[in-house]
């Protein structure tokens, strides 16, 4: 488990990519003191086990799902990477529960100035959005941020100087992949109110009741439901 508190901005020196799978080699200082052969690192928010270890290097195996959901493939010699170390059971957890567990990519659409800050929008698939909203918690290439807004497009996080300067972000143009984990909590609560479905339309249409206590059929979970029981 991660906290989307990005430790150091690593280098990637090596990607060999097989047909479906790759083998990726970072260089970072800061973090790899004390780490083994098997513990956990989250590069650009992709949690990843280390073969190797090598000096001022690292190597872990990507297997062929972490390819298919992530943005790793785009990844070239050069390029800056976020990394994290997985978390102690006494560290703090100063951003949110971050399983390194990608589920999808989504394209930075707008960089905008404001303040002192930079506004993003990132362009989000569809069966992500419903987990994401205003004022929870995403991570971005493992970066654990706070949404702004959403619209029917995606969303819009807000970053601070120091947070664009010490992330892969503050390198980002418009119209770059960036991976996307959402709050492990939605998903959770939507599996046991058994909303869960990959068929987006399927999830739109459902109308789903609860049943009251002699068994009967009851009101319709909807905003006004919620509303009026509290939430």
């Amino acid at each position: 488990m991660f906290t989307g508190l990005v430790a150091e901005l690593g280098t990637v020196e090596r990607l060999a990519e097989g047909s479906t799978s790759c083998q990726l080699t970072v260089r970072a200082r800061k973090i790899l003191p004390g780490v083994k052969v098997g513990d956990s690192i989250a590069v650009n928010g992709v949690c990843l086990t280390v073969v190797h270890l090598q000096g001022d290097r690292f190597t872990a195996d990507v297997m062929p799902e972490t390819v298919r959901r992530t943005t790793m493939h785009y990844l070239q010699p050069g390029d800056k990477v976020n990394l994290e170390r997985a978390l102690h059971p006494t560290d703090g957890l100063d951003g949110h529960i971050v399983q390194g567990h990608v589920e999808g990519v989504g394209t930075i659409r707008q960089i905008l100035p404001e303040g002192n800050a930079l506004l993003y929008h990132i362009e989000t698939p569809r069966e992500l959005l419903r987990y994401i909203v205003e004022k929870g918690s995403v991570a971005i290439d493992g970066i654990s941020l706070t949404v702004t807004g959403t619209d029917e497009s995606g969303f819009s996080v807000s970053l601070i100087p120091h947070t664009a300067k010490m992330t892969t972000l503050g390198f980002k143009t418009a119209g770059d992949p960036v991976n996307l984990e959402t709050d492990i909590i939605a998903r959770y609560v939507e599996k046991m109110l058994g909303l869960n479905t990959t068929d987006q339309s399927v999830f739109d249409s459902r109308r789903t009741v609860i049943a009251d206590e002699d068994g009967a059929a009851g009101e319709e979970l909807t905003e006004e439901f919620f509303r009026k029981h509290g939430f």
